[in-house]
């Protein structure tokens, strides 16, 4: 077995080699490795996410500027352009981008949380339209300015019918109350010359065929107060709001209305003391109700 060897330590002079002084040799440095990075735990900013783009028609009817159906029709006029290019039917937008109508910008803002409702008393004699080449007068230059956007009549009412008319800043409300498929209920007082027979009446309840073909119903028929001469009063409501429809259901059998006047849609009553020509602002809860 060889002999197991000794530890030693050797020495070196570092001067001379006549120099009796020596120094121990160092230890060789021990680097330690550095400890893996870590990545970066914070997220790299994100983008801002782009604006929602909405149809056209949505998108002005939502800040006012019409009903969806009306501007609809300025689309296809070509009255409304974005970014400068005429619009079409079809194209999408988003609230910050340049939209114009008849040239005009177009400032939507946002939509408040309720819109605005009033109830105005029609009489006769006046249009339901802005303006009228002919200089007659409107229902709306009796309306109260808006800040923004414009006031849009929820139905017509003929030149010579009366009676409740709303209106709203909301072109998303006026489409709901004025669509066929939510079936809103209108009632009209109307002075028929003559009386009903029984069977023209279960006809009028029935449904008969318009001058256009289309078919009609009033949804009931009640006679009111007595008769004043060869003229009778009589209560009927709708579900619907064609054009001109309860004098046409009417002249469906046989029958001229005389005098016409509608004293509700929906929830919404005309007050018996609003006058002709005056208008009142609906509560938020009867708001709430109509939407």
């Amino acid at each position: 077995m060889p002999p197991r060897e000794r530890s030693s330590t050797i020495w070196v002079c570092v001067l001379s080699r006549n120099c009796r002084r020596s120094t121990r040799l160092p230890r060789p440095l021990r680097l330690k490795p550095r400890p893996p990075q870590r990545p970066n735990s914070r997220t790299p900013p994100q983008a801002a996410p782009e604006p929602q783009r909405e149809r056209l028609q949505k998108l002005l009817a939502a800040a006012g500027f019409g009903s969806r159906r009306e501007i609809e029709g300025w689309i296809a006029a070509g009255r409304i352009a974005v970014a400068g290019r005429v619009a079409q039917l079809g194209d999408r937008a988003a609230t910050g981008e340049a939209i114009t109508i008849d040239g005009q910008p177009a400032r939507l803002a946002a939509a408040p949380a309720l819109p605005r409702v009033i109830a105005y008393h029609k009489p006769e004699g006046e249009l339901v339209t802005r303006r009228d080449p002919e200089g007659r007068a409107t229902v709306f230059a009796r309306l109260p300015a808006l800040a923004q956007g414009r006031w849009i009549a929820v139905g017509r009412l003929d030149l010579n019918s009366s009676g409740l008319l709303l209106f709203t800043d909301s072109g998303e409300l006026a489409n709901r109350l004025m669509h066929p498929r939510h079936r809103i209920e209108r009632i009209y007082l109307a002075r028929v010359l003559g009386e009903l027979t029984d069977a023209a009446q279960r006809q009028l309840l029935g449904g008969v065929a318009l001058d256009d073909g289309q078919r009609a119903r009033f949804e009931s028929i009640e006679a009111t107060g007595k008769a004043a001469g060869a003229n009778r009063w009589y209560r009927v409501a709708l579900r619907e709001g064609r054009n001109r429809e309860v004098r046409r259901l009417f002249e469906a059998v046989g029958c001229r209305v005389s005098r016409l006047r509608r004293i509700r849609f929906g929830p919404v009553e005309l007050p018996r003391d609003l006058a002709p020509g005056r208008w009142f602002e609906l509560a938020p809860r009867e708001v709430r109700a109509l939407q």
